[in-house]
């Protein structure tokens, strides 16, 4: 698998990146901002990051997403991994990335991949999603932020 920067002209993996965020608004808004980068198995697009300079020194991990039928292959722990490689490169001091309180798996993941929950920003999801969100059963309302010192 090879994971890379979108290059300037490249169709954007829209229905890729809603799999993660369902706001179509949202993601174009933070996607004209950011750095999209993209795995690669063959000529398949299989996952997706967008990393967002959100203040000096620290730069947020937007979006990950993996098309379904290759969950459960560590593909979303490689980009996660790779986000936190470039933008130390990039000379970031901190990365940071939200998530749903329904996410369980991404919250265990982020945490597996070193990051720690520093807040909720409660009721994140009713403020700025129209249609309600359910994931393993629960109504996605509040958003995890967690953070990694790089």
């Amino acid at each position: 698998m090879e994971i890379r920067k979108l290059r300037k002209g490249e169709k954007i993996p829209m229905e890729l990146l809603l799999l993660a965020d369902p706001s179509s608004e949202i993601v174009e808004e933070y996607i004209n901002r950011g750095e999209c980068f993209i795995a690669e198995l063959g000529h398949q697009t299989v996952g997706v990051y967008v990393l967002l300079p959100t203040r000096p020194e620290i730069v947020e991990l937007v979006n990950v997403a993996v098309i379904e039928d290759q969950h459960g292959k560590g593909i979303g722990k490689q980009l996660v991994l790779d986000a936190i490689r470039v933008a130390k490169t990039k000379g970031y001091k901190t990365i940071e990335i939200g998530t749903g309180n329904s996410s369980v798996g991404q919250l265990a993941l982020y945490q597996k991949c070193r990051f720690r929950i520093i807040g909720i920003d409660m009721d994140f999801f009713i403020r700025h999603y129209s249609e309600e969100i359910f994931e393993n059963g629960i109504q996605c309302r509040d958003m995890i932020r967690l953070s990694q010192d790089l």
